[in-house]
């Protein structure tokens, strides 16, 4: 340990020199403790190097730098978080609740991996929430931290960095020795989970009491809230964690493979789980599942299962993805929690796509971390199959975030069955009109396209934040719209007036027009973003933003056959015969031509098969004065080149702009050609037709 100087007079280059030694020596200790768990120092001694090093600082102002240990509490963030896109979409994972379900993945994973090796990590899946933390390069040669999101709707996360900066297990920055150790580039990305330990849990919940508010029901929740609050001492207090487990670099997972991208999140000083091996049968699966589940009770942390991921990063690219989750990943979830309750009625529901939704209204009781009085019911094919009535005893679920379902019913001497056996309706509950089950599916669907519940459904859907993200239009708001028929489809909202919102209840002018700006924001969202808002069946953000990119227009998209439109990556036949049914109602195109009219945009840029910028590599560095990076990179991508996030030989040209670092240094020093946002749009517009 180094010794404290109780010199006070010290000259600048003393200080300077002192300052860097009380730096490396907390950021060491802070790795021994909170990363490692393996303290060498007293609480008071550690405090006592960190007073001294605020005290130098204060003398000393030019010494202060952004990465100090004494700068992880900084000022409160703004009114509200800001949104910032995902370098690339942090998708959910497929879940397993039995063997037989890991077998299906394991033999599914085989077939299409085409012969190349399958083996896989499997890691602890903590129960917390996602977090993505971005590093740039520092003048030192190693990196610092810049940002750090949530994962919000897994395209857009909300920036919470001033908060992230609090948590003592991430690094503010990173040594040149530890990157070139872990072999990793100056800007790199880090996704983990945000996870707040039992102890801690325990002692917000005891001081909440004390302060006579309700305590958290558990500590994922606890967790998400306190990553959200706008009081940056309230994080550091309640002593979060952040687990690393994915690296990537210019929006790409690093090429090393699951088990090398933990051993380098090690080695650049991030927490990693220990609890982690490699097995090659389901054999061998479940035997780690089942010593996971043995540890749960003393690990001091929640977690709700296992993740089982192919290892090698060739075989995961040769898998791919669904439309919303890797196909090289799954989560084994724990069984869930169950409880016994009174089944006191059964509410029907019709959603946007016309579905009756049936669900079971319960006595409430506590579960799975929560208090339950709805939990879904299937289908009415369950329903009769299990001749449910009314005042029924049943079993309700619940693990983690999952839903509450009811499992089974319940019937001995203390739990009779209920009198009145439960008729599911064949009309809909809300427009009365006849509700439709095709062959082959366990559903009644509304198909009333005048249906109020459909409409209100589609409202809500069209403003939801994943879709054309328009704030202040939820169930309240579209229930009032459509009450004083002021809309009668989603056109309609790009006809309303300040005049006719400030006539609602409840409605001022301030409202009104936060409203129809953000309405009016809404026009520029992009093609995928209009596409997935229509509530075509099967068509989710993935699937929406791969036909987007391969067909470039909404006309192109109308007109397409089912085999044209089966060319993309995500459709089959199923998903193609959905579109074409849903373009083929003369309504759904009126519609379109409305939209269009009222000035939503409805195109995209088309993904180029083969341009002179394939096989290019770009990378980005400092501000471009048009272009955001995500602009560029998208740009750069659809031209089919490939964006990184380091210089090096192989890289073709290097896009500066103002405040550019390190990246424009090496790329001097490489003599890599290095031009300007002019320059790119030079190179992007040869690509064009007759160019």
């Amino acid at each position: 340990m180094v010794e404290r100087n109780e010199d006070s007079s010290l000259s600048a280059k003393q200080a300077a020199k002192r300052a860097e030694e009380l730096r490396a020596e907390l950021r060491r200790h802070e790795h021994l403790y909170y990363v490692m768990d393996a303290p060498v120092i007293s609480d008071a001694e550690y405090d006592k190097l960190m007073n001294e090093l605020k005290h130098i600082e204060a003398a000393h102002a030019e010494l202060m730098t952004p990465d100090s240990p004494t700068q992880r509490v900084g000022g409160k963030p703004a009114e509200g978080f800001a949104k910032v896109r995902h370098s690339r979409p942090m998708l959910s994972l497929d879940n397993a609740y039995t063997e037989e379900e890991l077998r299906d993945w394991d033999r599914r994973v085989h077939e299409l991996a085409g012969g190349l090796p399958v083996e896989y990590t499997c890691e602890l899946k903590l129960d917390g929430l996602s977090l993505a933390l971005h590093y740039e390069g520092a003048p030192d040669g190693g990196a610092h931290l810049v940002r750090g999101l949530t994962r919000g709707d897994g395209q857009v996360g909300e920036d919470v960095t001033l908060n992230v900066r609090t948590i003592r297990s991430v690094p503010l920055s990173i040594s040149p020795e530890r990157l070139k150790k872990a072999g990793t580039p100056q800007d790199f990305e880090v996704r983990g989970e945000t996870v707040m330990p039992e102890k801690a849990f325990e002692e917000m919940n005891k001081e909440r009491e004390a302060a006579g508010e309700t305590p958290a029901v558990n500590p994922r929740n606890a967790a998400a809230g306190t990553l959200r609050t706008k009081d940056p001492t309230m994080v550091a207090k309640r002593r979060l964690d952040v687990y690393g487990y994915f690296l990537l670099s210019g929006g790409e997972y690093l090429p090393i493979g699951q088990e090398a991208t933990l051993d380098a999140l090690t080695a650049l000083g991030f927490r990693v789980n220990p609890h982690r091996g490699k097995v090659h049968t389901v054999e061998q699966m479940m035997t780690f599942i089942a010593r996971a589940g043995e540890q749960r009770a003393t690990l001091g942390y929640d977690i709700d299962g296992v993740v089982m991921k192919v290892d090698a990063q060739a075989t995961q690219q040769r898998l791919g993805y669904t439309g919303r989750a890797p196909r090289w990943a799954i989560a084994y979830k724990f069984s869930a929690e169950q409880a016994i309750t009174q089944m006191v009625d059964i509410m029907i529901t019709t959603g946007r796509t016309g579905k009756l939704t049936p669900t079971a209204v319960l006595q409430p009781v506590f579960v799975g971390g929560a208090t339950i009085s709805r939990a879904t019911l299937h289908n009415a094919d369950w329903i009769e199959r299990m001749g449910l009535r009314i005042g029924d005893w049943v079993k309700v679920e619940r693990g983690g975030d999952v839903i509450p379902k009811v499992a089974e019913i319940v019937e001995d001497a203390e739990h009779p069955r209920g009198e009145h056996k439960y008729v599911y309706p064949t009309h809909c509950l809300v427009c009365g009109q006849a509700a439709v089950r095709e062959e082959g599916e366990a559903d009644y669907r509304c198909v009333n396209l005048d249906c109020p519940a459909l409409l209100q459904g589609a409202l809500e859907h069209w403003g939801s934040r994943g879709v054309m993200n328009i704030e202040g239009l939820g169930e309240a708001s579209a229930a009032q719209l459509l009450e004083k028929e002021l809309v009668r489809s989603v056109a309609d909202l790009y006809r309303l007036t300040e005049e006719q919102l400030v006539s609602l209840d409840r409605w001022g002018k301030k409202s009104a027009q936060g409203l129809l700006g953000q309405i009016e924001r809404s026009k520029h969202a992009g093609l995928a973003r209009v596409l997935m808002g229509l509530g075509i069946r099967f068509v989710g953000e993935r699937t929406a933003e791969e036909i987007a990119q391969e067909f470039g227009s909404m006309d192109a998209i109308v007109n397409a056959s089912a085999e044209e439109l089966e060319r993309v990556e995500e459709v089959g036949p199923r998903i193609s015969e959905a579109i074409t049914d849903f373009f083929a109602r003369p309504a759904n195109r009126e519609l379109i031509e409305q939209l269009k009219t009222l000035g939503v945009g409805m195109t995209a840029e088309k993904k180029q098969r083969s341009t002179q910028l394939a096989g290019l590599t770009f990378v980005l560095t400092g501000t471009l004065p048009n272009l955001s990076r995500e602009d560029a990179k998208a740009k750069i991508e659809a031209a089919g080149g490939k964006v990184s996030g380091s210089v090096s030989k192989k890289t073709n040209y290097v896009v500066a702009g103002e405040d550019a670092g390190s990246k424009l240094e090496k790329a001097e020093q490489l003599k890599v050609p290095v031009i300007d946002e002019a320059g790119l749009l030079n190179l992007l517009a040869s690509e064009e037709p007759g160019s």
